[in-house]
């Protein structure tokens, strides 16, 4: 139980600074600890639930322009979380921890070819193509446990030509929905975990809170280098659980 708060804690301040959901640090965390990979992917989408909601809420109070592409990718995303349980399913762990890796070191490709401030103005996208993203972010996303945020930034930050910081903030409103939609298919075909996923995320709040609050004091560029750590920290750490 301690060290579940504990983890809970550690991830819900890399979800408030970081603008992810959290599962592309918690997951790889509690396979270390012992958990399968199953088991991860279900507390870590509960832990989602708790920490976007509260994390969104903070963004939205400091810039409401979370709110405008969100909600159409967000939906999107809500859709494609709704098949994640048929997923987790249907595949080993195995298969879910190098689909994890994959999309680790694509994140980390495309931000790190990416300027942290936009060179261009944002592109604005159609609405039909922002749901069709979400969809297939939130599918893939939840299947691996994790928000969507790891996908969602590159491709804000390196195609839509947004800022560093509001791709983040983006990207854990997006959690929102995904979550939501992961956390109710998982329950559908019984793999959720309630009491570990309910102490992981309650205590996810705290870090949430403090996340947020030193991102706003941190600068673009290194704010970049600090994500980018963070991303290679997890891709080490699952390539070494699982080969």
């Amino acid at each position: 139980m301690i060290e579940l708060l504990a983890l809970g804690t550690l991830t819900g301040f890399v979800s408030g600074f970081f603008g992810v959901g959290g599962g592309m640090i918690l997951v790889p965390l509690l396979i270390v600890s012992g958990f399968e990979m199953k088991a991860a992917i279900a507390i870590s989408i509960m832990q989602m639930v708790f920490s976007s909601i509260f994390g969104s809420f903070l963004n939205i109070k400091k810039n409401a322009k979370v709110l405008k592409d969100g909600l159409f990718i967000g939906i999107g995303g809500m859709l494609g979380g709704f098949f994640s349980g048929y997923i987790v399913s249907k595949f080993s762990n195995e298969f879910l921890q190098y689909l994890f890796i994959c999309i680790v070191i694509f994140s980390i490709m495309k931000i790190f070819f990416s300027p942290a401030e936009p060179i261009k103005e944002e592109r604005t996208q159609n609405k039909l193509v922002l749901i069709v993203i979400g969809f297939f972010i939130g599918l893939i996303a939840m299947s691996i446990g994790v928000g969507g945020s790891v996908i969602l930034t590159p491709i804000l930050v390196g195609f839509m030509h947004y800022s560093l910081k509001r791709a983040t903030a983006l990207g854990l409103f997006f959690v929102v929905f995904s979550s939501i939609a992961g956390f109710t298919s998982l329950w559908i075909h019984e793999q959720i975990l309630l009491t570990e996923g309910a102490t992981v995320g309650i205590a996810s709040l705290l870090g949430v809170y403090f996340g947020i609050k030193i991102k706003t004091f941190i600068h673009s560029n290194s704010y970049k280098k600090y994500i980018l750590l963070l991303y290679i920290s997890v891709l080490f750490m699952m390539i070494y659980k699982t080969i």
